[in-house]
């Protein structure tokens, strides 16, 4: 640290000297003729906030700019102030990165708060692209399915946008009472898709695997919607769209949120943008 101390002292030194070229070895400089304007440091408390604002570096690295009463910056970190209002939002396909970062998200809420409930927007075509085509596999969507249920707080689902087949599997997986859907969210309930190629001895193999995840979302379904397993399995033999107060109507969810009022959870900092 003193060794630090004096090499920045040094430097200082040496770019205040008006008549000295920076580069010019120091055998050749008479230094006893360079004024010494280098910044007194009293303590080692300004020596570090010296430092400090050396490394971040530029003119805002000494406080922060505003313009009419407003901050200048950069945005705010918008995943950031969602998790610490312990809100979770699934906006693209579940893929396995995507799932990685919800269970994620979820396990960290947990060991936060096991009491404070934690919130799920979804707005998400499942396993597949918004044209059918398969990007993931059902399994992701049993992780998270799993997790929610693993988790000791309450997880509060809500549907915006679109939320398909596996996705519409993790709506209805939300604390019973507490899932909910915006006024023209759609929800579409399907059976996964097997792009299995290869030997016919592997494309059996995989359709096994199929029938049983499909099982297994079904299963998943008849106990969230409270209805027999073979009626969620016939609607799924086929694409089946649900309108909001259909997906009332048919037990995935609870209630659809018509006004601000109703809404699960308002952000803290929604208040500081106002």
């Amino acid at each position: 640290m003193v060794q630090l101390k004096a090499a920045v002292l040094g430097l200082f030194a040496a770019l205040a000297a008006p008549s000295v070229d920076a580069f010019t070895p120091t055998s050749l400089v008479d230094t006893s003729r360079i004024p010494n304007t280098a910044p007194k440091l009293n303590n080692e408390n300004a020596y570090t906030n010296l430092v400090n604002k050396m490394v971040a570096g530029g003119a805002s690295a000494y406080g922060e700019e505003y313009y009419e009463g407003v901050r200048i910056g950069p945005p705010p970190d918008l995943p950031s102030l969602l998790l610490h209002n312990r809100i979770v939002y699934i906006g693209m396909p579940l893929v396995p990165a995507v799932t990685e970062l919800i269970i994620a998200e979820l396990l960290y809420l947990n060991y936060e708060s096991t009491d404070d409930p934690i919130t799920m927007y979804i707005n998400s075509s499942g396993t597949t692209t918004a044209n059918g085509q398969s990007v993931g596999f059902e399994t992701e969507a049993f992780a998270i399915a799993d997790v929610m249920k693993y988790v000791r707080p309450p997880v509060h689902t809500v549907a915006i946008g679109q939320a398909f087949g596996a996705a519409a599997m993790l709506l209805a997986q939300g604390k019973r009472g507490k899932r909910f859907a915006l006024p023209n969210a759609t929800i579409l309930l399907n059976q996964p898709r097997s792009m299995a190629r290869g030997q016919a001895s592997d494309i059996a193999i995989k359709a096994r695997e199929v029938a049983h995840n499909r099982r297994t979302t079904c299963e998943l379904l008849a106990r969230a919607c409270s209805k027999p397993l073979n009626v969620v399995m016939e609607d799924c033999q086929r694409v089946k769209y649900l309108q909001p107060h259909e997906a009332v109507e048919y037990g995935l969810i609870d209630r659809v949120l018509e006004t601000e009022q109703t809404l699960p959870v308002k952000p803290s900092f929604i208040s500081q943008l106002n």
